[in-house]
């Protein structure tokens, strides 16, 4: 038997400037899982965390950064077979206000703000780079415009 559980969050965290969005990536340190491999955000949920309450936490953790708005995005199914688990991430998208003066925490070695373009590049997974354009579609205003109410968790 197959369980099916929200497990975990990944989070785009985004500098929106006026010549376009700078997408933050961060490379897997040695020792980790996926060991060099590029991503966004990412983490468990935790016990009886809801999924934007470990959105931030993650920012927090990964980056060192604030969120100053955060917006639900789509929700991604993956397997992992060591576990017998279909796990749902929730993407969210987060903006950031400047400077946005980066810590990494332990899990990553280096990071990097790149251009939308240059971010689904660097991905080393597909269904990341699907997120971050779904979520510059609904988003690249600025805003959420007439869904603004739906998405926008504060």
């Amino acid at each position: 038997m197959t369980d099916m559980k929200v497990g975990t969050v990944d989070v785009y965290v985004v500098r929106p400037l006026t010549s376009g969005w700078r997408v933050f990536v961060a490379r897997r340190g040695s020792g980790t899982r996926c060991t060099g491999a590029w991503e966004t955000v990412h983490g468990k949920v935790e016990p009886g965390e809801r999924p934007e309450d470990a959105a931030v936490r993650e920012v927090r953790e990964e980056c060192g950064l604030e969120i100053a708005r955060l917006y639900n995005v789509c929700v991604q199914p993956f397997y992992l077979h060591a576990s017998g688990t279909v796990h749902l991430a929730v993407v969210f998208c987060a903006f950031v206000d400047e400077p946005a003066r980066v810590a990494l925490g332990d899990e990553h070695s280096e990071h990097e703000w790149l251009s939308l373009r240059e971010a689904c590049a660097r991905f080393t997974w597909p269904r990341e780079r699907q997120a971050l354009l779904e979520a510059y579609e609904l988003l690249h205003t600025g805003s959420a415009g007439t869904v603004e109410d739906v998405l926008r968790v504060f």
